[in-house]
């Protein structure tokens, strides 16, 4: 509950102070956001299944988006940053749907 709180408040206050994120880092941030995105969805399918841990969701969102980064700066410093970005935008897309599938399985039965 407290991480869902977390998350609406950085949103709101990220739509009212909109940060200016440096050039630098901005091939990083779609990937830490699709990362972020796949252990928040992890985190509502454990909660559904009874076995949701708040350590395991702070470990898991920290180092997704840190091993996320890690490979995209790893493929523009082998000069293959674009491919490396699709591929874990593949591999993060397939988790998150996965796990969407696995709620929508909880919440309609279906």
């Amino acid at each position: 509950m407290i991480a869902a709180l977390g998350l609406v408040v950085g949103v709101v206050l990220g739509l009212i102070f909109r940060p200016d994120v440096p050039v630098g880092l901005e091939p990083y941030l779609p990937i830490a956001v699709v990362a972020a995105l796949d252990a928040v969805f992890g985190a509502l399918r454990a909660y559904l299944d009874g076995i949701f841990d708040d350590k395991v969701f702070v470990v898991s969102f920290v180092s997704n988006v840190v091993i996320a980064a890690g490979i995209v700066w790893m493929g523009d410093k082998l000069g293959v940053g674009g491919q490396l970005s699709t591929g874990v935008i593949v591999v993060l897309g397939i988790r998150i749907f996965s796990n969407v599938a696995a709620i929508r399985r909880h919440l309609f039965h279906a």
